[in-house]
């Protein structure tokens, strides 16, 4: 396997079904040597064949020995998680170093975690994190009936402050009453379905949570809808036709275009684009409010245009 000089190069240890659907994989080197620390709440990109997938680490990220990853297979997907499915103990696979933009606050006061279905990755990881600091931590878990991953290691980790809910009109009863009560200085980070997300979101900020104190992480390109189409114009005055359901990346990757990319779920910050012209769509997770609203950059492999042109440098 060829790797890249910023690649790692790593092997699967161990595979395992956390849930139905859902398959545990831990990597390491094949060496056996340590791996780059992580901060909580990252993700690790693998190159999933052709492509490039983002996928949260589960684990402790001091010192690590390995990496490990539980990711949903999706049937309609772009290929990512059956690859990833597909993995046996032994097989190599190559890797970017760890990034995240869903790192937990520190000195936060406490950590209120709301986890939906496969986004208990990123949370389980919070969890690690809040119990090694010390700090006071609650854990909401919303999931279909049998259909829960890493309830061992959230129990083990919290006890009695993880509560499972498999019924969606409990989980929604309770979220409404845990907002109401938590003490001033707490941080909430969630992850999950869309609608669940900006359903916490929206009853935290009408609650009068401060947005400083409100954190979250989408699965990403997988969860977006198609988008309208539009076209885009380059700075050399090539016009290239951006079809529903393709990204802005693709399209260019089809006229033969390099665009520097790894995740295609805008998170990593690697395939930002200049805006010269139209207003853009955001959908990625990696620019701040501020560089959105500047409207003059936008991530390739997630975002569109908000109108029928958009006008984009390449160089």
């Amino acid at each position: 396997m060829t790797t890249t000089p910023s690649a790692l190069e790593l092997r699967v240890a161990a595979v395992a079904d956390a849930a139905p659907g859902i398959r545990s994989v831990t990597l390491e080197r094949p060496d056996g040597r340590r791996l780059p620390a992580y901060p909580p709440g990252s993700h690790l990109v693998l190159r999933c064949g052709e492509r490039t997938n983002a996928y949260s680490l589960t684990g402790d990220g001091v010192d690590p020995d390995a990496y490990r990853i539980s990711v949903l297979r999706i049937e309609d997907g772009q290929g990512g998680s059956r690859w990833v499915h597909d993995l046996r103990v032994g097989d190599p696979v190559e890797a970017r170093l760890p990034r995240t933009a869903f790192a937990p606050v520190s000195r936060a006061a406490k950590h209120l975690l709301i986890a939906g279905g496969i986004g208990v990755t990123p949370i389980l990881s919070h969890l690690r994190a809040a119990v090694r600091w010390g700090r006071p931590v609650q854990v909401l878990y919303g999931f279909r009936d049998g259909y829960a991953a890493h309830v061992d290691d959230l129990r083990e980790l919290a006890g009695a402050d993880v509560e499972l809910l498999p019924e969606l009109d409990d989980f929604t009863a309770r979220l409404e009453e845990v907002l109401v009560v938590q003490p001033v200085g707490t941080h909430l980070y969630v992850c999950g379905p869309p609608a669940m997300i900006e359903h916490t979101l929206s009853r935290a900020s009408e609650l009068g949570w401060p947005e400083s104190r409100l954190h979250f992480e989408k699965f990403g390109a997988d969860v977006l809808d198609p988008g309208d189409p539009f076209t885009v114009v380059l700075d050399d005055g090539e016009q290239v036709e951006v079809p529903s359901g393709t990204s802005l990346l693709e399209a260019l990757e089809k006229t033969g275009r390099s665009v520097p990319h790894l995740c295609r779920q805008g998170v990593c910050g690697e395939c930002q684009l200049s805006v010269t012209g139209g207003r853009p769509l955001h959908r990625d997770h990696y620019l701040t409010d501020a560089e959105k609203a500047a409207g003059d950059a936008l991530m390739a492999c997630v975002s569109r245009a908000d109108g029928p042109t958009l006008e984009v440098s390449l160089s």
